[in-house]
């Protein structure tokens, strides 16, 4: 047999995602089950296997297999980590507590400091220094081991992370102790900056590094939980593990570098959302991708979602920036929030309706699903709106308790502010995407952009059932619903490359810069991260990219700026001049003239896509729900009821219009044709949803 099948697996907080690709890249089968939080590995399996049975297959068949999880991401923000300790040089022990040296918000007199993951009780130091330029001023004392050792085992560190001043220039003292680290307690999980992030800025590197090493542990076993069940199934190919920057890497990877996959299946949905963008010719677009715990936006212009090389983590406060723990990895740049389906309703002591960031999360899950919850959540107002029909949700396998849902909405506010059930869920829904509006605003203003002119991508669980509620309060004039999005991440997955990204900083001024050092420099970078690739993709094609890292002398932040696919020669500063002028000039109105600037950090990127996929041939298999013809829901624009069609989408065909306020289902997921827009299809399968109103105004 000649396994040609590819499939992608996206464990979230509320329900996990499974989509296979044929051979050419269609997709031939999709499922959303359930997410079992206590055993992860157990809800994956049981998506898989239902998934292949839809199309009469089996793991024989499997010849890619691509993977996503939260895991990472839920065990940073709730704190369920490793015991780590960290090692820096000795005399900067407090590199933690003394961090940026300022505060978040600066006039808060009850400001909450990050949570750093190591307290000072954890952080240790031992004799060693190195210069910025990688040369040894003190070598390591091997002798201080013994009271290190001692100081580890006191604490019951299970894992280490450690960051000596200017690793990144020289990292001979981190090996050195990593392996003396290892010959004395082998069990002991070890993290080195110049493995994690070998990046000037000591703060920052070591945050990095923190994070790793607690996350290590949990993430090394689990995936290796992970790999152990689906090669007893009878699965045979590698496991690929989608990453933070948009690309995908080994198992091997994974276990080394869990940091790299916090956001990992958020980042399949911006994978997604630009090829959409790029098939349909889309040059601005913003991705609403709305799950059952989260919301995620994220621009993408040219078809190439916004990246970054740091985010933070588990803010103190949600939108300021500096009151998170930050990581600085390649990472796609997107705005989340705490509003999905399962986001949690409630009124304060003030009267005021509240919902999120608080989720209902897979277990019990929001009380429409009948397994315990009694709280109000996203999805039972949308049950009682009339907007999800409980005979086509989950494709008929959950069964939709609207009396539940309905008692719930009462419970939790209708009854605390005298309204009736279908008034509070229209409450509910109002709040929700206000917020969900307000983030994608915020995200564009701080980006320098607007929403005005760009066309909304949605997908998720709920993204389409929301989409044109908060396009309308967003400013958006048009939507895009791709083909199965309501596994839209585990569909992004499989138009992800297998790539590594490495960034190594090497100070330079741009008139000093020695052109043959950092050729050196950048060919070991492509020479390591060619090994990463290849382990995941033996075969095709490879592409490079390489980038610069620029800044004038005395400011704190760099611009990243395009190398050429070549050596550099010394006639290429004035080329990198001219490319950092202009990058410049976008971001900051225009350049300054006469002053020095100097280069921080060099970056490359490998990447080999194995196959392209043709969405054209999208033949997916599986149980469409039943539904009516006619159903009743509330207008979100005046709460009222209001009578409209269900379509199934299978059956809306190119050339149809359908006006709103209209219902349109599909396995895994509802889309509201919401009042004042109209929808039909395009040559590419999306659902096209345009608003007719002269101006989008704020409902």
């Amino acid at each position: 047999m000649n396994p040609s099948l590819r499939i992608a697996v996206d464990i979230g907080g509320t329900f996990t995602d499974v989509a296979i690709a044929n051979s050419v890249g269609a997709i031939i089968a999709t499922n959303k089950t359930a997410t079992t939080p206590d055993t992860p590995t157990a809800g994956a399996m049981d998506g898989v296997k239902r998934a292949l049975s839809d199309i009469n297959a089996g793991f024989a068949d499997i010849g890619g297999f691509v993977h996503g999880t939260t895991l990472a991401t839920n065990a940073l923000i709730e704190r369920r980590g490793a015991v780590v300790a960290n090692v820096t040089t000795q005399g900067f022990r407090d590199i933690l507590e003394i961090a940026y040296e300022r505060r978040y918000s600066q006039y808060d007199i009850d400001i909450e400091k990050p949570d750093l993951i190591v307290p000072r009780s954890r952080c240790f130091t031992v004799p060693e220094r190195i210069d910025f330029k990688g040369n040894v001023l003190t070598s390591l004392d091997e002798g201080a081991l013994e009271s290190l050792l001692a100081q580890l085992d006191a604490c019951r560190a299970q894992a280490v992370a450690v960051c000596f001043l200017h690793a990144y220039a020289n990292p001979a003292h981190e090996q050195r102790l990593r392996d003396l680290l290892s010959t004395h307690r082998p069990d002991l999980h070890i993290s080195l900056s110049s493995d994690i992030s070998p990046e000037a800025r000591e703060f920052e590197r070591l945050c990095t590094t923190v994070a790793n090493a607690y996350v290590q542990p949990l993430m090394a076993t689990y995936l290796a939980e992970f790999a152990e069940e689906f090669a007893r199934a009878g699965l045979s190919c590698p496991i690929l593990m989608m990453t933070s920057g948009g690309g995908m890497t080994t198992l091997e990877t994974a276990r080394s570098h869990p940091i790299r996959l916090v956001e990992s299946g958020p980042c399949g949905g911006a994978v997604l959302a630009a090829k959409v963008a790029r098939d349909a010719g889309l040059n601005r677009v913003l991705s609403f991708d709305m799950g059952g715990t989260t919301a995620k936006l994220c621009l993408i212009d040219d078809g190439l979602p916004q990246m970054s090389r740091q985010f933070e983590i588990s803010r103190a406060a949600r939108f300021i920036k500096g009151s998170g723990m930050p990581a600085r990895i390649p990472v796609v740049e997107m705005i989340e929030i705490g509003a999905g389906g399962g986001s949690m309703a409630s009124v304060d002591t003030l009267g005021r309706l509240q919902v999120g960031p608080e989720s209902a999360g897979a277990d019990p899950g929001p009380a429409a699903f009948g397994k315990g919850g009694t709280g109000a959540t996203v999805t039972d107002a949308d049950v009682v709106l009339g907007n999800i029909d409980p005979d086509a949700f989950a494709e008929g396998r959950l069964t939709i308790d609207c009396d539940a849902a309905a008692k719930a909405v009462c419970n939790s506010v209708a009854h605390r502010l005298s309204m009736d059930a279908r008034e509070a869920a229209h409450g509910i829904s109002q709040i929700v995407d206000e917020n969900m509006a307000s983030a994608g605003r915020m995200h564009a203003v701080e980006s320098g952009k607007d929403l005005e002119d760009r066309v909304m991508i949605a997908f998720g669980g709920n993204g389409p059932l929301h989409a044109t509620r908060v396009a309308r309060r967003a400013g958006v004039r048009s939507i895009l619903v791709p083909p199965d999005p309501g596994v839209g991440s585990a569909v992004g997955f499989l138009h992800a490359p297998v790539s590594f990204e490495i960034v190594r900083s090497s100070y330079s001024t741009l008139a000093t810069l020695d052109s043959e050092a950092i050729n050196a420099l950048i060919d070991g970078m492509i020479a390591e991260a060619e090994t990463v690739v290849r382990g995941g993709a033996p075969e095709g094609d490879l592409e490079t990219r390489r980038a610069a890292f620029m800044r004038y002398k005395g400011q704190g932040h760099e611009i990243e700026i395009t190398l050429p696919d070549r050596a550099l020669c010394d006639e290429d500063r004035a080329v990198l001049l001219t490319h950092f002028e202009t990058e410049y000039r976008a971001q900051y109105s225009r350049p300054v003239p006469g002053m020095t600037v100097e280069i921080l950090n060099w970056a490359v990127r490998v990447a080999c896509r194995t196959i392209r996929t043709d969405d054209k041939q999208n033949t997916r298999h599986g149980r469409a729900g039943r539904v009516s013809s006619k159903t009743t829901i509330v207008c979100e624009r005046t709460g009222k009821p209001v009578d409209c069609d269900v379509f199934q989408r299978a059956e809306v065909q190119n050339g149809m219009t359908i006006s709103g306020p209209a219902v349109i289902v599909e396995p895994q997921t509802t889309t509201l044709v919401g009042s004042g827009f109209e929808a039909s299809v395009d040559r590419h399968g999306n659902l096209r949803l345009e608003s007719q109103d002269r101006e989008v105004v704020p409902s």
